[in-house]
């Protein structure tokens, strides 16, 4: 395995440069399938029949708790990258394990929201737009936490091995998701929450 020591260690194979080239591949798939979210959302959002509307039950403290908890887990995670290009290993998982608890803190936010809307007779059977709603939420949701323990398998690599061309590779790929999962909910705060207040 030839390495190319003028590159960051996560690029610096060939194997590593084709790994993250099919990763950006993978995110293509993953935008369409939020688009088709997206799409199918903005058709069904005011099919609400005899259920409660956006309005009736979205609550900006929730919402704003959620986008403040992932956009700094994004920064987190940014801060742990460079972490690594400059080798310091404990700073890196440092950096890794607070984006995973403000991952966990958004998850466990968004959980009382669901059971809220549960509770508040938007369940997923209710009508056309609670389903798409919890459908494009339980989506993104189940992302994240496919994420949490995507991320805890990588500090736990990066303790074993130390920072490797393989590690900071899969570190770096987990970083492009993490950062497309604050994209995404970027969109749902924007065009689910915000739009559906008004």
């Amino acid at each position: 395995m030839k390495i190319d020591h003028s590159l960051p260690l996560e690029y610096s194979t060939e194997e590593n440069r084709l790994k993250i080239l099919g990763f950006w591949i993978f995110l293509g798939a993953e935008i369409m399938l939020f688009a088709t979210l997206f799409a199918s959302y903005f058709t069904l959002a005011d099919r609400t029949g005899s259920g409660p509307t956006g309005a009736e039950i979205f609550q900006i403290t929730p919402v704003l708790i959620e986008t403040i908890l992932l956009l700094t887990s994004s920064f987190t995670v940014g801060l742990g990258i460079h972490a690594m290009r400059i080798g310091k290993v404990k700073a890196m998982i440092g950096f890794y394990t607070v984006t995973l608890l403000l991952g966990l803190g958004f998850l466990g936010v968004e959980i009382f929201e669901f059971v809220t809307y549960v509770h508040e007779g938007a369940g997923i059977q209710t009508s056309a737009f609670t389903s798409i709603l919890l459908t494009t939420l339980g989506t993104h949701g189940a992302h994240v936490t496919l994420g949490l323990f995507w991320g805890l398998f990588i500090i736990l690599q990066v303790k074993k091995r130390g920072l490797t061309p393989q590690t900071t590779n899969k570190a770096f790929i987990f970083s492009l998701y993490w950062h497309f999962l604050d994209v995404v909910w970027i969109f749902i705060f924007s065009f689910i929450y915000l739009k559906g207040m008004m």
